[in-house]
Parts: structure tokens; C-alpha cells; sequence
């Protein structure tokens, strides 16, 4: 029989499902925030590192006059920046689906073709998702 404690805590997702979770809530924080989200995410997990892959948000009408303008860099550098601002939403949302520690956080942002990346090292490997390390020999 579980202790309270055991009963209390929520049952980590895993898997596809766990993978699917991350993309729906990495996706939720920018329409909420951003105004629009993707039309496509799609998530990878390697062993302690998580990586949100969004394709084709589209530009607002501000980031479209700006792109218009023949200043794509600008674009790209608001969008950084707005990640910046939201990195601290993202790292709670990972540490709250898998149970690791978010260490580092990086994030890309790419105007043509659209495409976003937020990558995510945590503090420990997550069950399923196996990597193989090479060391180099001293």
C-alpha cells in the first residue's frame, strides 16, 4: 500500500506522453504570452537534455512591418529577448513535467525559414531517453 506522501504525489509522465506534455505546455506559454504559437512543435528528449523544436509562428503584424523593412536581425533579436523574459516560465514548466532540475537553458530564434528552438539541460538523465558518452582517454 502507497504512504500519503506517495498518494500525494503526482504520477510523472514518461515516454510519448511525457514528450507531448512538454510540447503542449511550451506551446500554451507562448500563445499566451506571445499572442500566437506555432503551428508545429515537436519535442526531443536524449538523455538530460530536452529539446522544443517550434516551426511556422508566423510574425506579427509589428514583425512583419520590421521584416518589410529589410531588418530580419531585429526580429530575431525581440524574439531572443522575449525568451529571455520567459526562460524562467520554461525551466518551472520542464522541472514541473519531468522532476529534474533545469542547469542551463538556451534558446535560438531562426526568420526564414520560422523556426524557434528551446533547449533545456536538466540535472540528471530521464528514464527512457539514453544517450552514449565518449570520453576522450588522457
Amino acid at each position: 500500500m502507497d504512504s500519503p506522501s506517495e498518494q500525494d504525489q503526482p504520477a510523472q509522465l514518461v515516454g510519448g506522453k511525457l514528450l507531448a506534455q512538454i510540447s503542449t505546455s511550451i506551446v500554451g506559454i507562448l500563445r499566451e504570452h506571445y499572442g500566437r504559437g506555432p503551428m508545429k512543435a515537436k519535442t526531443y528528449a536524449l538523455d538530460d537534455v530536452i529539446m522544443v523544436v517550434m516551426r511556422g509562428s508566423g510574425f506579427t503584424a509589428l514583425e512583419q512591418t520590421i521584416m518589410d523593412s529589410g531588418q530580419p536581425g531585429r526580429v530575431v533579436a525581440m524574439r531572443e529577448e522575449f525568451q529571455h523574459v520567459m526562460a524562467e516560465r520554461y525551466k518551472d514548466t520542464i522541472e514541473d513535467l519531468t522532476g529534474r532540475r533545469v542547469v542551463a537553458f538556451l534558446s535560438q530564434a531562426h526568420v526564414d525559414p520560422d523556426i524557434t528552438v528551446e533547449m533545456f539541460f536538466v540535472d540528471g538523465p530521464l528514464p527512457g531517453f539514453g544517450a552514449v558518452e565518449v570520453i576522450e582517454p588522457e
